[in-house]
This record gives C-alpha cells, sequence and structure tokens, in this order.
C-alpha cells in the first residue's frame, strides 16, 4: 500500500505594501497655526516677523495665521514697541493671552483626586484635593464627585474665565482615542469610560490620557529649557510608570501600554514598583520600627531633617537610579526626567539618583546634564490632569472648542 503523498506547504503570499490600510488618523487642521501658537508660547510677546523666522513659515502665512489664533482669543496684542530711540518701524508683539480661558483638570490617583485650574501658560490657578471614600472606590462614585466639585472651584476661581476643557489624568493604561482607562489595578478599574462619563456630567470637552505622558507633554510645552528635546519621564508614586517623548510627540504603543516599567528589576528579588512605591514606603517605615498613617507623612518628617525618614528617600533614590540608568541605555533620550519629590525637595536625593546612574549606565557621560528632577515638583498632580486639555488645545488650536470663537 502505498503511503498518503505529503501535503506541501503552500508560501504565504507575500503582503505588499500597498495592501495594508493606512492607520486612522484625525485630521490635521492648519498646522501652521499650531506652529505659529506654540512659537508664541515659548518666545511671548514676540514680533511676527520674529515668529515667521521661528517657524519657516512666510511672514503673510503668520499673519493669516495670528489673525485666526487673535479672532479665537487665543492670543493678544502687546503694547506697540520701536527699535532704539523710536528708530525703525514700530511692531506689534502678540503674547498668549491668560485672561479670557482656562483649562480644568482631574488627576485620580489610588487614594485621593485632584481638581485643578490652569492658565494658558500652563500656571495653576487654583487646586482642590481630596481623598477617595473607600480604599478601591467605585468609577462613578469617584466621576460624579470630580463633577460636583468642579463648579464650586470654577466659581471661586476662575475669576469671569471661561473653562475650555477638562483634561483627566491617571496612571497604568489608558486609552486616549476612546477617552477610557483600560486598567488600574490599584483602583480595581478596567475599561471605564471617563470621557464620555464626565462629558455628560460637566458639558465640557474631556480629554484623557495617563500621567506620565500628560507630564511629558507638559515638560515639552511649558517646563524648562533642558525638557524640550527627547525625553523620558519616570513617575514614581503610588503608581511607578513612565513615558518617552521625541520631535514634539509622545509614544503611546498599540495597547496603550508603553511606559509600562513598574516590574523592572532593581536587584535582588524585587522590582521597581515594589521597592520604591509609596505603598513601599510606608511598608518600609513599619518593618524599620516608625510606622506613618500615610507616605504624605512619611515626606514630612523627611523635609523636617528625620535622619531615618530621610535615609529612607534616599535609599529609594538609588534604586529609582538603576531604573534610570536602563532607561537611558535603552532610550538614549536627551534627558531624563524624575517625578518623585525626594529628587526635587530633598538634600543629596538627586545626587544619590545621579551616582547610581553614573555607576550603571553605559551611555550616559554626564548625568548631571542627562537626569534631571521634574520642572512641576509640589505641583505634579494639579498639573497633569490640566496638561492632558492644555495639550490637546496647542495641538489643535483649531479644532472644535464650544467656547472658542468659530474660524475659517
Amino acid at each position: 500500500m502505498k503511503n498518503p503523498p505529503v501535503p506541501t506547504r503552500r508560501r504565504p503570499t507575500p503582503v505588499r505594501r500597498t495592501d495594508i490600510p493606512p492607520p486612522a488618523a484625525p485630521p490635521r487642521r492648519a498646522p501652521g497655526t499650531r506652529a505659529v501658537l506654540n512659537a508664541v508660547l515659548d518666545h511671548g510677546p514676540v514680533a511676527r516677523s520674529t515668529v515667521a523666522r521661528l517657524t519657516g513659515l512666510s511672514p503673510a502665512s503668520v499673519t493669516a495665521h495670528s489673525a485666526r489664533l487673535l479672532a479665537r482669543g487665543l492670543i493678544r496684542e502687546s503694547p506697540e514697541t520701536s527699535g532704539p530711540r523710536g528708530l525703525g518701524r514700530p511692531h506689534v508683539p502678540v503674547d498668549i493671552d491668560t485672561n479670557r480661558y482656562l483649562v480644568a483638570g482631574a488627576h485620580i490617583a489610588v487614594t485621593n483626586s485632584t481638581l485643578s485650574l490652569m492658565d494658558l501658560r500652563g500656571r495653576i490657578v487654583a487646586e482642590d484635593r481630596q481623598p477617595h471614600q473607600d480604599t478601591r472606590p467605585h468609577p462613578r462614585r469617584v466621576l460624579d464627585g470630580l463633577a460636583r466639585r468642579l463648579p464650586r472651584l470654577m466659581s471661586a476661581h476662575a475669576e469671569g474665565r471661561s473653562v475650555l476643557a477638562l483634561g483627566v489624568a491617571t496612571g497604568h493604561r489608558v486609552d486616549p482615542g476612546a477617552g477610557v482607562i483600560r486598567l488600574h489595578p490599584q483602583l480595581g478599574w478596567r475599561n471605564v469610560a471617563v470621557r464620555d462619563h464626565l462629558t455628560d456630567a460637566t458639558g465640557l470637552p474631556v480629554h484623557v490620557d495617563s500621567h506620565a505622558r500628560a507630564l511629558a507633554r507638559a515638560e515639552q510645552l511649558f517646563g524648562e529649557a533642558a525638557t524640550r528635546g527627547s525625553a523620558v519621564l519616570l513617575f514614581v508614586g503610588a503608581v511607578v510608570d513612565a513615558a518617552f517623548a521625541t520631535a514634539g510627540e509622545v509614544h503611546l504603543g498599540p495597547r496603550h501600554g508603553a511606559g509600562s516599567v513598574a516590574r523592572l528589576p532593581v536587584g535582588g528579588a524585587g522590582s521597581l514598583e515594589s521597592e520604591v512605591s509609596e505603598q513601599a514606603m510606608v511598608r518600609l517605615a513599619a518593618e524599620q520600627g516608625h510606622p506613618v498613617r500615610a507616605f504624605t507623612e512619611l515626606l514630612e518628617r523627611a523635609l523636617a531633617g528625620e535622619h531615618r525618614a530621610l535615609e529612607l528617600f534616599r535609599r529609594r533614590a538609588r534604586l529609582v537610579g538603576r531604573a534610570v540608568a536602563l532607561l537611558l541605555d535603552m532610550f538614549d533620550p536627551d534627558v531624563l526626567v524624575v517625578v518623585e519629590p525626594g529628587t526635587g525637595l530633598l538634600p543629596h536625593c538627586l545626587t544619590d539618583l545621579r551616582t547610581a546612574v553614573a555607576e550603571r549606565s553605559l551611555v550616559c557621560e554626564d548625568p548631571e546634564q542627562a537626569v534631571v528632577a521634574s520642572s512641576f515638583t509640589g505641583g505634579v498632580l494639579s498639573t497633569a490632569g490640566a496638561a492632558v486639555a492644555l495639550a490637546a488645545l496647542y495641538a489643535d488650536p483649531l479644532g472644535p472648542w464650544p467656547a472658542l470663537t468659530a474660524v475659517s
């Protein structure tokens, strides 16, 4: 009996580049207007002729884009200036108008939520922080609470300015396109439709993103000059995560998980989050015989100069430095920004962190230049949520902003 013929495997037909559908993406509106607005943010008050040199746009284009931004109330004209001793033709500089509009922000942390108002230059006008009522709060209770608190904050601090939008930031996996928190293990949240819920509850446009990406964009928009290039941002709090920005864009990832660094090894059996998160710091304090009720109490003790508390933060800085060395070697950015209160507020912590980087990184030649503290130390949570909304405005100033005058 003959053996049956062995089936031959057909080689798959190669996929041609033209067969791949283009990725879905929102339409790009007037990139020149965006460039002009960002140049005014960086350099205002600034002459239109200078904006033309900075952006590479023609003077006529800058004039047209500026007219649209003036009509929307996003920029304003400053008093005329002229050359030395009145020589030369006077020019009328333009600047960001901070007198008409604000954005609102909400940061949802593990133990509390923070509401804030921010002007169009990224300055915090007001904030309100409230603890969650439960250790694992229901999403609806948190979101409804934010919606109730926002009108009170606006009434007390907006001072006649309109709020353009609400930005929401939190840790772990967030889908900004859908406005959904995909996964937040500490809160126990999965697939929470934040944008839809808060849009209905507040009547405002709502933008949602992770706090690491929000803070990376904030550094790019209105942080210190050193943080404007390619940057990795490492957030160390109750949640530990990261973001990578280059060429003005922040990497998202196809599953919205870019920056999931909580399980990076830092020596021994521990992972980064298990060793340096706020919960880990509270646990270590108890194990060493000086328990605290909350991380904020431990930070207050360290700020007051208590030796044992300060040593815990220095240990944290050294362990974070190991992770920073890995991230520097993986991404080789211009700068790595550490969002962690010890590096910005406590003596020796930033030095300890940079020393660990110098010992372990293969590519970092100057940790003092390559590793910096957050531009927003002391106001990180207030900045994160509002920065989501403000970044959306600067990315698309001619987009659908109901509070702004429509322009063609």
